[in-house]
């Protein structure tokens, strides 16, 4: 059995889509990050960045429990595990690693940046929302490109790139987009979109999941008590 430990985020999301994909037994624990889940100590203790999502399986490499956090290893952990969605070579399995690799360390940085800047910051600086909007547009870009010569992120197979990738793209109103100026990009999202597994993903914990409407969550998420030493 695998412990989540998650919200309903993109991030959360990758994770929660992975195991619904891979039939894995799962139980998925809430982590409310507005109301500061994320700094208990238990968390803490698996998750020492106090960022969702991180896992325990109980069934590990050498078969003891194993945690582990960052939603990119965790990906790579269970696509290891169960031997899908990584690739059938290791030139697949490098290409899809790329392609992860882009989504950690920029999809998801800067659809971030561009969702707080455009929606949650307190004031609107002109600067950084026309930076991060058009940062994401040529992300987009890239993604849309990508797709015009392939079927999915690393090729014809759908990967854990894709599953890393798709969640931040369900919020492509708040980043600035219009979805149809990338054809390719589109039509990939509506494929995704439609997996019975990503459907049952998407769902998990998202009833629990508030608005971003009070400064004590505010503050919690963007300000002091973020930054203080645990």
């Amino acid at each position: 059995m695998i412990d989540v430990y998650s919200w309903a985020t993109p991030n959360g999301h990758k994770i929660h889509i992975m195991l619904e994909e891979l039939g894995l037994p799962y139980r998925a624990h809430a982590v409310d990050i507005g109301a500061g889940d994320q700094f208990k100590p238990d968390f803490l203790s698996i998750s020492p960045n106090n960022k969702i999502p991180a896992i325990v399986d109980a069934d590990g490499p050498d078969g003891k429990p194993i945690s582990l956090f960052e939603s990119g290893a965790i990906l790579i952990y269970l696509a290891g595990k169960s031997g899908r969605f990584l690739g059938n070579s290791e030139r697949e399995k490098f290409n899809t690693l790329q392609w992860l690799m882009f989504q950690m360390g920029g999809v998801g940085p800067m659809l971030g940046q561009a969702h707080h800047f455009r929606i949650y910051a307190p004031e609107k600086i002109e600067y950084a929302v026309n930076r991060y909007t058009n940062e994401a547009k040529r992300l987009y870009g890239v993604i849309d490109k990508q797709l015009s010569q392939h079927r999915y992120l690393a090729g014809n197979e759908y990967t854990i790139a894709d599953i890393a990738t798709f969640p931040w793209i369900r919020s492509w109103k708040n980043q600035g987009i219009e979805l149809s100026d990338f054809p390719h990009l589109q039509a990939w999202f509506n494929t995704i979109s439609e997996r019975p597994a990503v459907k049952r993903g998407v769902e998990v914990l998202a009833s629990q999941r508030k608005a971003l409407t009070d400064d004590k969550a505010r503050d919690i998420l963007f300000g002091s008590q973020q930054y203080q030493k645990r």
